[in-house]
């Protein structure tokens, strides 16, 4: 089984919820990490976004990381990294 990704989230954000449920549609397992309760947290996500503390933040097995991505780029990128075995 695949290891399942990190979501960086606020419980604020509308555009989290809207990630996390159309994944949990697709079958995709997420870990959830909400920086309003994780300074580290927050720190990470800065350092992959400029400085901002962007969410949602996805950080994939492999180190990856896409801010605010649709569900079909997290797919897409999900496949990328499995033909990549």
């Amino acid at each position: 089984m695949a290891q399942p990704l990190t979501m960086y989230t606020t419980t604020w954000c509308a555009f989290c919820r809207r990630l996390k449920s159309q994944l949990a549609t697709e079958g995709i397992a997420i870990t959830e990490i909400n920086i309003e309760e994780d300074p580290a947290a927050a720190d990470f996500v800065m350092s992959v976004n400029g400085g901002f503390q962007t969410v949602p933040t996805v950080v994939f097995p492999d180190g990856s990381a896409l801010t605010n991505p649709s569900a079909s780029a997290v797919k897409h990128r999900l496949g990328e990294l499995a033909g990549s075995r």
